[in-house]
């Protein structure tokens, strides 16, 4: 079963996003989503600097089953990504939340938060859509 942190905040096309303390916030994909995609082999990331509105594409995600995008919860400009998964992509796989991450978001409107889910209604919602 997937496992879904308390502290972050879901979309319905399965990312995660976590603020952090300077207003900055983290963007990788959900335990239920790498689960779904099985082993991920490859991971295209925008550089930083790259300026986003909510729900453009923002990474591509390969794996033995499919290619999927990783699209922007919320707008703002990408900051940092996680070069990490370019040379290992399969750590999005072993760590989603931790050493999993793609990008860090300086958001244009932090209030495009309240519109995500809850790690509950979250659960509940993939639950549904199994």
């Amino acid at each position: 079963m997937s496992e879904h942190p308390e502290n972050l905040v879901y979309t319905s096309s399965h990312e995660w996003v976590r603020l952090e303390a300077d207003g900055l916030v983290t963007v990788g994909i959900s335990d239920h989503a790498q689960e779904a995609l099985g082993d991920v082999v490859f991971v295209e990331l925008l550089e930083p600097g790259a300026l986003l509105a909510q729900g453009d594409e923002a990474a591509v995600v390969e794996s033995v089953k499919a290619a999927v995008e990783l699209y922007a919860p919320l707008g703002g400009e990408v900051v940092e990504i996680n070069e990490e998964l370019v040379e290992k992509p399969e750590t999005v796989n072993r760590e989603p939340y931790d050493g999993g991450w793609f990008f860090t978001l300086e958001p244009d409107d932090p209030s495009e938060l309240d519109q995500l889910m809850s790690a509950e209604e979250y659960a509940a919602f993939c639950e549904d859509n199994a």
